[in-house]
């Protein structure tokens, strides 16, 4: 290696050259490989019967078209193209449908030798590996879970909106010398919104508009509550205040717009998700949420440690010369360990379940945040069952693993013991 690490030219070029000498056991009888851009499509096509060959194509859908035609008349029956971005929507879109096998591939898996890279020779390189077998297709959902993962994963979007924009107003009343986040826990509850609505209308508050707001359970005394408000609030900042609070408004209409549109959509299904709701730390939006990204036909996932592992929320494996090292989860659909997590804070704190024994037992010896892709990992596992098998879901008790540690404990001894030549009758002692 040089200086910069990196393999001499010539090498790199002795290894292009055997890895396109090689010649791997075809199992796809005719293919195609994809290098796919923003504005330009090369696809290369070989297999029994047909000569190797490679084109390019725009990304108008007319030649992506006139490229699909091309395929169909040569009887190509599997096409593999990088999940680059969003540019492989367009061309799905036009071969759903009519040709029988098109798999998105992740990159990682198909990185051709370095210094040789063209579209032409990443297309071949697809193509090579696509008819050896060698390629793993990504799971791309039905028409129908895809419309709804867009209308999901948008809601999410102007929620996360709503609260940057919830804490610009704390910004900006901080700004003003206004320290309502010091005396109050949440400052978006009815307490603190009242008076964030009093502050943007410009008026000046009295101890008496404090006491008509103030909730019975807030530490802080109306005299301090009024002192917080008090700052310098000139016409700009409330200026600013009005803009900020009108645009959440704005988008409040808008997430509702959305969630009626999505309970559309999910109506038909009624059943199932309200089995699914029994389950602790799922309900209306993170379980809409969940369903639009793993959805309801549980065959694509041949067992739930399946779906685990493709959610990304099972530890990974990463051992070498014997020794384990780090076992941080992979790269998975990051909607569906966001959903998880959300959902596995819920359960945390439902009393009296599974899930609360779990994250506490856990998080004491691995942290919170493993602790809660744990229980996250647990719920996945509940919603599979409930579907796939129609069955409805049974909570074990937050006394369920406590009450097996015992057992094995108590035999542990009890074992002990007689190994020593003692007869041991075990009662428990009553409270």
């Amino acid at each position: 290696m040089n200086e910069k690490g990196l393999l001499p030219r010539y090498i790199v070029t002795l290894i292009y050259e055997i890895m396109a000498a090689v010649e791997f056991t075809q199992v796809v009888s005719r293919g195609c490989g994809m290098d796919i851009h923003k504005e330009v499509v090369v696809a290369t096509v070989r297999g029994e019967g047909i000569q190797k060959e490679a084109r390019s194509f725009d990304t108008f859908t007319s030649s992506l078209t006139e490229l699909r035609e091309w395929l169909v008349s040569l009887g190509i029956t599997h096409v593999a193209m990088e999940s680059t971005g969003v540019y492989w929507k367009p061309i799905y879109n036009v071969f759903e449908g009519h040709i029988p096998h098109v798999w998105i591939v992740n990159a990682r898996h198909i990185k051709n030798v370095p210094g040789h890279k063209t579209d032409k020779n990443d297309s071949e390189w697809i193509c090579q590996l696509l008819m050896a077998g060698l390629l793993k297709p990504s799971f791309i959902p039905p028409r129908e879970q895809r419309e709804l993962r867009d209308l999901t994963r948008y809601r999410r979007k102007l929620i996360q909106m709503v609260s940057a924009n919830k804490n610009r107003i704390i910004r900006t009343l901080e700004d003003g010398n206004v320290k309502l986040s010091s005396v109050l826990s949440d400052t978006s509850g009815k307490t603190g919104a009242t008076l964030i609505e009093m502050l943007c209308d410009g008026k000046e508050l009295t101890l008496q508009d404090i006491d008509d707001v103030r909730h019975g359970r807030c530490h802080h005394t109306s005299g301090e509550m009024l002192e917080a408000c008090t700052g310098y609030m000139n016409d700009h900042k409330r200026y600013m205040l009005q803009r900020i609070r009108e645009c959440n408004r704005k988008l409040t209409v808008e997430v509702v717009e959305l969630d009626r549109r999505v309970k559309e959509i999910v109506a038909p299904y009624a059943e199932v998700l309200d089995r699914l709701d029994e389950i602790p730390g799922l309900h209306d939006r993170t379980l809409e949420d969940l369903i639009a990204e793993i959805g309801l036909d549980m065959t694509v996932y041949p067992s739930a440690e399946s779906l685990c592992k493709w959610a990304a929320m099972c530890p990974g494996n990463n051992e070498s010369a014997g020794k384990k090292k780090s076992g941080k989860t992979n790269h998975g659909d990051k909607y569906v360990k966001a959903t998880l997590v959300e959902a596995a804070w819920a359960a945390s704190r439902t009393k009296g379940t599974f899930y609360k024994e779990r994250f506490e037992r856990l998080s004491k010896r691995k942290g919170g945040k493993k602790a809660l892709i744990a229980v996250g990992h647990s719920i996945l596992k509940a919603v599979h069952y409930v579907i796939s098998t129609g069955g409805r879901y049974h909570e074990l008790g937050e006394q369920y693993v406590p009450s097996k540690i015992e057992k094995k404990r108590r035999d542990y001894l009890k074992s002990e013991l007689q190994k020593l030549g003692y007869e041991v009758s075990i009662i428990k002692k009553k409270d």
